[in-house]
């Protein structure tokens, strides 16, 4: 990925038709927590974490870093997204030397069902393609995983790879700002995306 740098972090709040994509916040830590213990939620992503020591892990203001959104339904955070560089030891990249913008996304399980991953997932990419023009976005997924499967079809990324990777068949999807859906994205396919739990905050 292209040095951010340059790029504003955070940007002014992103409103979609029903979400907020925004910075996090000391107020979100809770949610956090309960995102990264959640059974459902750790189902795709290498199991959920232990309360107890996420209480002691999560710093006060978790996931300060660039690329990094908090979404918010009324005032509360139901979900995050992320955008980070693709580790170049990782298998899939469209790049020799790695370091692709990654799409990573988890929503409560509350919160699945109602598209809006496709609804956020959709606005952080078109920022991200404004704020870094040209640069391809990426996301990796379990191919057993078929609610992100079709988010990710539905927001544009087209398959590119699949391989093994964490003891399972992964589905590797490039998208671009050519690759901007014209319909709207809202589906009732929703779910938990691709993220590494170790990263929480």
């Amino acid at each position: 990925m292209t040095d951010p740098a340059p790029v504003a972090w955070p940007p002014a709040p992103i409103r979609t038709e029903r979400l907020v994509l925004r910075a996090s916040e000391a107020r979100d830590r809770a949610a956090f927590i309960e995102l990264f213990a959640s059974p459902e939620v750790g189902t795709y992503v290498g199991g959920a974490r232990p309360r107890d020591e996420l209480e002691r892990a999560v710093p006060e203001v978790p996931g300060r870093r660039f690329g990094f959104f908090v979404v918010e339904l009324d005032g509360a955070m139901i979900g995050m997204i992320t955008l980070d560089p693709r580790g170049a030891d990782r298998p899939g990249h469209v790049r020799p030397e790695g370091g692709e913008a990654e799409l990573g996304y988890m929503f409560l399980p509350r919160a699945w069902g109602r598209g809006y991953a496709a609804e956020a997932c959709a606005a952080a990419l078109d920022w991200f393609a404004d704020a870094l023009p040209g640069e391809p976005v990426v996301l990796c997924t379990r191919t057993a995983h078929a609610a992100s499967l079709r988010v990710a079809t539905k927001l544009g990324f087209g398959e590119a790879a699949r391989f093994e990777e964490y003891g399972a068949e992964q589905w590797f999807g490039l998208w671009s700002p050519a690759h901007r859906p014209v319909e709207p994205v809202l589906d009732s396919a929703d779910g938990v995306g691709p993220w590494d739990v170790e990263e929480a905050g």
